[in-house]
């Protein structure tokens, strides 16, 4: 992928001067998921949306391999309560190709098409706004994945989800990652992470705290923080 090797040195995000996360110094390759975990608050979506650029630097450096334009260009995020347009399913779905100058006919193609990908193709003409949480999900990934991105951030995307919902949208990721798009993840749910993760990110206090292929991680985490967390027990 012409966007990797991503090297972040030093990257720190602030608010009203409290660290948010960083110092960040951490190499992502161009295949497979990259799981970030770690307790509540310790800086998860923070570092996502740092990576993504959509919190801003205030110490350190990110680069790839491609100027950084074209990096942006190339990725999309789903966020954990994804923004529904006040349109339909195929309208909300067409929206980001008539940004990049498809035609309507060309765009509502593709949007029924994604729609019957994800599991909405009955939905098509339904407000976006009625949908289930689940289906919303669905929805919000769709919509990110139509143009095709090299490299898709999610923030927690099955938290409040049942299990139904969970197993679908694992599926459509899956299917991602076989048509070759890298993602960055983050979640709460520890067998999610068994389940998906290539390599794991921990994080711990708004510093990367530990990062390992996600085998070695889960059979021997290196840190006693880790090994905690792992067992369920409350790291701080």
């Amino acid at each position: 992928m012409t966007m990797f090797p991503m090297q972040a040195q030093g990257a720190t995000v602030r608010r009203r001067g409290k660290v948010l996360i960083g110092p960040v110094d951490l190499s992502l390759q161009g295949q497979g998921v990259s799981v970030v975990i770690g307790p509540n608050g310790a800086g998860k979506t923070s570092l996502l949306r740092m990576l993504h650029g959509i919190a801003r630097l205030r110490e350190g450096r990110i680069d790839w391999a491609c100027p950084t334009d074209e990096a942006r260009r190339k990725q999309a995020f789903v966020f954990q309560s994804p923004v529904m347009l006040r349109r339909s399913v195929r309208d909300n779905l067409a929206y980001p190709l008539r940004l990049a100058g498809q035609s309507r006919r060309e765009a509502r193609a593709m949007a029924e098409d994604w729609a019957g990908r994800v599991g909405l193709g009955d939905m098509v003409r339904r407000p976006a706004t009625v949908l289930s949480g689940g289906e919303r999900q669905k929805l919000a990934l769709a919509r990110a994945l139509i143009r095709e991105p090299e490299l898709l951030f999610l923030d927690e995307p099955c938290a409040s989800l049942d299990g139904r919902a969970t197993r679908e949208i694992e599926a459509i990721l899956q299917g991602a990652t076989e048509r070759g798009t890298r993602l960055i993840m983050s979640t709460h749910d520890m067998g999610q992470a068994r389940r998906l993760a290539t390599e794991v990110i921990f994080v711990l206090r708004g510093r990367v705290h530990e990062f390992a292929p996600a085998d070695r991680f889960f059979e021997a985490p290196e840190t006693p923080q880790a090994q905690a967390f792992i067992k369920g027990d409350i790291v701080e």
